[in-house]
């Protein structure tokens, strides 16, 4: 194991029921060109992830700087990560996922953003992905425009972010801020870091993206959901998520004072086209139609929310049933 006292990046490799995938990760992150702190670490998995990862590592001796360890009890990804953030010592941390494949050249692209960019704060990268069995699937996807600032949230017509498994950033994301609120740790990292400054979405590939019906995304929008009550899921996930959101944005914003007004004023709407779209959301799951009128209005009133709040509008007219909700 390497002696070297200072590394500026920090891999930060969260795993939760990857068992079957764990040590082609870990051999991922271990063939990173530049040295690094690398910390594995589990998310107190039901499997054996962590003894798996463990036996894995026991004896290395390359160039970076490797630890091992669990969490005390299942934290959830947003909670998980904070605990991390606080223990790394790098500049920058540099996520990746147990059931993902970073490229060898990940860590060394990024940190040559970061160096190239001092007013960039989070980046990411188009991604293949790639099946349970490592099989390839789509390339070059995209999820995030090349780069991006407060403006761009505000007009996208979608609440966009750089995908979690891509994701890179400056500590200060962190210590600026301090621990994530909710579970949308995508999210909310990238708005933090566009608060700071400006986002990047790299035009290489630099990981393996591995489709699996048991990730986050899968399970918050119920997509191998069979049930009838996958639309309420689906709804009902999303109306924390986008409260959680909004609610770890507004608070950042009352830790920036000197944020000038132009960024602040683009701080606060998209606050509200969070808090839109999750009291749009609640209204069409349960409440009477009458009280669909307020979001959807507010809606209007965003240029970026105009067309979903249009939709909503014509779903006035529809019973619930026609898009999956019952009442």
């Amino acid at each position: 194991m390497s002696t070297t006292p200072d590394f500026a990046v920090s891999v930060l490799l969260i795993a939760y029921r990857a068992a079957d995938t764990i040590v082609a990760a870990i051999d991922a992150a271990l063939a990173q060109t530049v040295p690094c702190e690398i910390i594995v670490s589990d998310d107190c998995s039901p499997d054996d992830t962590f003894a798996i990862a463990g036996r894995h590592l026991a004896g290395y001796a390359g160039p970076h700087r490797v630890s091992v360890r669990r969490c005390a009890q299942n934290r959830g990804v947003s909670a998980h990560l904070s605990e991390l953030f606080a223990l790394a010592r790098g500049r920058y941390f540099v996520i990746m996922a147990g059931d993902d494949l970073a490229r060898p050249q990940r860590v060394a692209a990024t940190l040559a953003a970061f160096e190239a960019n001092p007013d960039v704060y989070a980046l990411g990268s188009i991604v293949d992905e790639i099946d349970l069995q490592g099989r390839p699937l789509r390339q070059g996807v995209r999820h995030m425009p090349a780069q991006f600032g407060l403006d761009y949230f505000v007009r996208a017509g979608k609440l966009a972010t750089l995908l979690g498994a891509s994701l890179a950033l400056r500590r200060e994301v962190f210590e600026c801020f301090g621990p994530l609120r909710g579970s949308a740790e995508d999210n909310i990292l990238t708005l933090r870091a566009a608060l700071l400054g400006r986002g990047l979405c790299l035009e290489q590939a630099l990981i393996d993206y591995r489709q699996n019906p048991e990730g986050l995304g899968s399970w918050l929008f119920a997509r191998h959901d069979a049930t009838p009550q996958r639309f309420r899921r689906r709804y009902e996930r999303t109306v924390r998520m986008y409260r959680d959101v909004a609610d770890d944005i507004e608070a950042a914003l009352a830790r920036l004072p000197a944020l000038t007004p132009p960024r602040r004023a683009l701080a606060e709407r998209i606050v509200r086209i969070y808090r839109i779209e999750a009291d749009a959301r609640s209204a069409i799951l349960d409440r009477p139609r009458r009280e669909w009128l307020g979001p959807i209005w507010r809606g209007l009133r965003e240029p970026g929310l105009r067309r979903k709040s249009a939709e909503r509008a014509v779903k006035l007219l529809l019973p619930r049933r026609w898009f999956g909700l019952r009442g």
